[in-house]
């Protein structure tokens, strides 16, 4: 569809004027970040500082140990989306390329467990990993990932459905066995939507409270969500402290958005150019 002039003009400063209105409450929230106490609380609020104080993040940084919080964030989310990853390529590669018996019932039963929500299998989980010693340590955050998630499974099938077949029946012609057709024909193909559940995986884990509240009990195994939490109770009357903390914990989510965003509309639109 075509587009006049005018009917441009008006669409961008729509949509500029959105965008402002949407980023305006994070804007003030960093330049807050610089101010006093005073001036943070203050009313009328001003939107920049009178008086700058980088000093804040120093501060607040050095108040709990969230050097090892973000250690401890950095770690899980590394070794969750590896796992998730690399077992739910796999998992989709059987379901997308090979017919067995009784794939489709295996599969619907896949997608079905969607349905049930974490808070069912909590306790269950809970007890299992004290059974297995785990309750105060990242293995309950790490491990579970290395099985996969029906959701990436379905999004990764669902990608691989789309690609001929002539790719893996050239690639055996040429002699290759079933892993060297999934790493080097199929893992290059599925980039987007392995990017796709990479960010998706890292922006969840990243931000997730209740998981770690339930299975870590010694600070320092903390995670920056679960410390951030706590520090909020510490400096619950003190505002530019969290706004410090909640500035650092949410930029590293915002960069890899604007890095992985052009493979993720990749990754959710098809298989083959």
């Amino acid at each position: 569809m075509n587009l006049s002039k005018k009917s441009k003009v008006f669409i961008y400063i729509l949509l500029t004027a959105a965008a402002i209105y949407f980023l305006a409450p994070f804007a003030y929230m960093f330049f807050s970040t610089f101010k006093s106490e005073a001036e943070a609380i203050a009313y009328p609020p001003k939107f920049f500082p009178s008086q700058w104080h980088p000093e804040n993040f120093i501060k607040a940084w050095t108040s709990q140990p969230f050097g090892t919080y973000l250690w401890n964030s950095i770690l899980v989310t590394v070794l969750t989306t590896a796992g998730q990853v690399i077992s739910c390529s796999l998992v989709a590669y059987g379901f997308a390329r090979y017919e067995f018996k009784g794939k489709n019932i295996l599969f619907m039963i896949l997608l079905s467990t969607m349905m049930i929500p974490w808070d069912v299998t909590m306790i269950p989980q809970y007890m299992e990993f004290n059974l297995f010693g785990w309750i105060n340590t990242l293995k309950p955050l790490i491990v579970p990932a290395w099985f996969g998630s029906a959701y990436y499974i379905f999004l990764m099938r669902q990608f691989l459905m789309g690609v001929p077949k002539d790719f893996e029946e050239a690639a055996r012609i040429d002699g290759a066995n079933a892993f060297q057709i999934y790493w080097k024909i199929f893992m290059p193909i599925l980039k987007p939507s392995l990017i796709l559940v990479g960010v998706l995986n890292m922006i969840t884990v990243w931000n997730d409270y209740l998981g770690p509240l339930i299975f870590l009990q010694d600070r320092s195994k903390y995670t920056l969500a679960l410390g951030l939490a706590s520090f909020k109770g510490v400096h619950s009357t003190q505002i530019v402290p969290m706004l410090c903390i909640t500035v650092v914990m949410i930029i590293p989510p915002i960069i890899i958005f604007i890095i992985a965003q052009k493979y993720i509309v990749e990754g959710t639109s098809g298989s083959i150019k």
